[in-house]
C-alpha cells in the first residue's frame, strides 16, 4: 500500500512546476508499447495497457489525489478506449503470430488500407470528433473540440495498428499535432514532451512499416513468378 500511495502522490519539480511521477511512468510504458508496435511484437499491447491505467488516474486528477490541473475527460476516456481496443489488438496479433509460426514470429504484416477503409477513416474522424466534442462539452471538458480530435484520432490509430494498416502512423501524427499545444496549455508538461517525441517517432514508424510492406510485396511477387523450363 505504501508503494501505491507513493505512486499516487510522488512528484518532482522542474522550474516552478510540480510533475507527477505517475504521469512520467505512464508515458514511459506508452513509449515502450510504441517501440514494441514498431517491431510488431505482441507484448506491445499489455505494456501499453499498464501505461493507460496510470494515465487515466493522471487526467482525472480531481478523482485521484486532488491534482490542481484541470481534468481532461477526453484524455481520460481515451485511456479507457485504449484498454478496450488494446485487448482486441492483443488477441488479433497473437492469433496472427500463431498462424505465422508461433512465438518469436512477427505479429502482423503491414498493409495499406483500401480506399474504402480510408474513406471510412475520414468519415469516422469527422463525425466522431464533432460528436464527442458535443459530449465532452456537456460533461464539462476543459477543451472539448481538441479533446475530441485526440480521442477519435487515438481510437482510429489504435484500431489501425491492430489491423496492420501502414496509415495508422500518420493518424498519430495528426493527433500529436493537436495534443502537444493542448497539453502544454493544460499544464501536463511530461505528457506534452512525450507527445512531441512521439511526433518524430511516428514519422519514423511510418517509413519503417512502409519499407516492410514493400519488401514483403516484392518477395511475394518474386515467389509467384513462373520458373523457366
Amino acid at each position: 500500500m505504501d508503494i501505491i500511495r507513493w505512486l499516487f502522490d510522488a512528484t518532482f519539480t522542474v522550474g516552478a512546476e510540480h510533475i507527477l511521477w505517475r504521469e512520467v511512468i505512464g508515458n514511459a510504458f506508452g513509449l515502450a508499447s510504441a517501440l514494441g508496435g514498431l517491431r510488431r511484437k505482441v507484448w506491445a499491447w499489455p505494456v501499453g495497457i499498464v501505461g493507460n491505467v496510470l494515465l487515466f488516474t493522471v487526467f482525472l486528477g480531481s478523482w485521484f489525489g486532488g491534482s490542481p490541473l484541470p481534468d481532461m475527460l477526453g484524455q481520460a476516456g481515451r485511456q479507457v478506449m485504449f484498454i478496450a481496443v488494446s485487448v482486441y489488438g492483443w488477441v488479433r496479433w497473437r492469433q496472427a503470430q500463431q498462424a505465422d509460426g508461433g512465438a518469436g514470429s512477427v505479429a502482423v504484416h503491414p498493409r495499406w488500407a483500401s480506399w474504402a477503409e480510408r474513406a471510412g477513416i475520414v468519415v469516422a474522424m469527422a463525425a466522431g470528433t464533432f460528436g464527442f466534442a458535443w459530449l465532452f462539452g456537456k460533461l464539462g471538458s476543459w477543451a472539448p473540440l481538441p479533446d475530441a480530435w485526440i480521442f477519435m484520432g487515438s481510437l482510429l490509430a489504435t484500431y489501425g495498428m491492430a489491423r496492420g494498416w501502414v496509415e495508422f502512423w500518420l493518424i498519430w501524427v495528426a493527433v500529436d499535432a493537436v495534443g502537444v499545444p493542448l497539453l502544454l496549455a493544460g499544464g501536463y508538461y511530461a505528457t506534452a514532451a512525450m507527445y512531441l517525441f512521439y511526433g518524430g517517432f511516428t514519422i519514423v514508424g511510418f517509413f519503417v512499416w512502409w519499407r516492410v510492406n514493400r519488401v514483403e510485396r516484392l518477395a511475394a511477387a518474386a515467389d509467384e513468378e513462373p520458373v523457366a523450363a
